[in-house]
């Protein structure tokens, strides 16, 4: 695991991940103070809730996907992929070494995004609480086998084509599974098109990850057998991509 504790120091000296972490620590105990949920006191839980999950989507997104891209792309730049491959070790053993050091960064932040909606956003009502857990936990799993197959993508794309690229294309494939695929649908309620039809279809749902509004509205635990369906898809997802990944990862720069 030597470019794994190599990628690792890395991250580490640059220090962009302590901004991440006192983001995802203070931010969802500081944005509802300054916002119109004080005036209603039952309102802070919830305007906790939004702050913490989507805090933790944004810094996911903007840091994970570009600190991912930067090392892809640092790797093969800078003749390090090719010297570990003469040492013997491989190039999908290079892009795991690598993708796993950037997950060991964005993991503890989604548990201590879950942390803070467990124990400073849980419901008052005991029956509630009780499943309060359950649910965090199945958005925490989703949010990571989300993120697990972008991270993967950004670095690969990053090592070939350069961290612009990289980051912007995972960057773009994220919002567009989240938002896009959303508003894709609903043009295809005004009006059939078969094209966009087979796109929508295609696409990757991320959307189905985000799990926000049900703890905001407090709907309960996902039933077993529809979060299980949802974590094969995305498992399914993340197989492909992790081939799309090893195809397009290079262990030493084109130029």
């Amino acid at each position: 695991m030597r470019l794994f504790q190599l990628t690792i120091a890395t991250i580490f000296q640059r220090k962009a991940w302590a901004i991440c972490m006192l983001a995802v620590v203070f931010l969802p105990f500081a944005l509802p103070l300054i916002s119109s949920a004080t005036e209603k006191p039952n309102l802070v839980q919830p305007a906790r809730i939004l702050a913490a999950w989507n805090t933790l989507w944004c810094c996911s997104l903007l840091w994970g996907l570009f600190t991912a891209a930067r090392q892809g792309e640092d790797n093969a730049k800078s003749g390090m992929g090719e010297y570990f491959l003469t040492t013997g070790m491989s190039a999908s053993r290079q892009l795991f070494e690598i993708w796993f050091a950037v997950f060991c960064y964005i993991a503890p932040l989604a548990l201590i995004t879950a942390a803070i909606c467990q124990w400073a956003a849980s419901p008052g009502d005991p029956t509630e609480r009780s499943l309060w857990w359950v649910l965090n936990l199945q958005y925490a799993s989703l949010f990571l086998l989300v993120v697990a197959q972008l991270l993967a993508l950004a670095i690969a794309l990053a090592s070939r084509f350069g961290s612009i690229v990289g980051f912007s294309i995972s960057l773009a494939l994220a919002l567009y599974g989240l938002w896009g695929v959303g508003l894709l649908e609903n043009m295809l309620k005004v009006e059939e098109n078969s094209i966009l039809r087979s796109i929508w279809l295609y696409s990757p749902q991320y959307r189905f990850a985000d799990l926000t509004q049900r703890l905001y509205f407090k709907r309960g635990a996902l039933p077993s057998s529809a979060f299980w369906a949802m974590a094969l898809y995305f498992f399914g997802i993340l197989t492909v991509y992790l081939g799309l990944s090893r195809l397009f990862f290079r262990t030493q720069s084109s130029s």
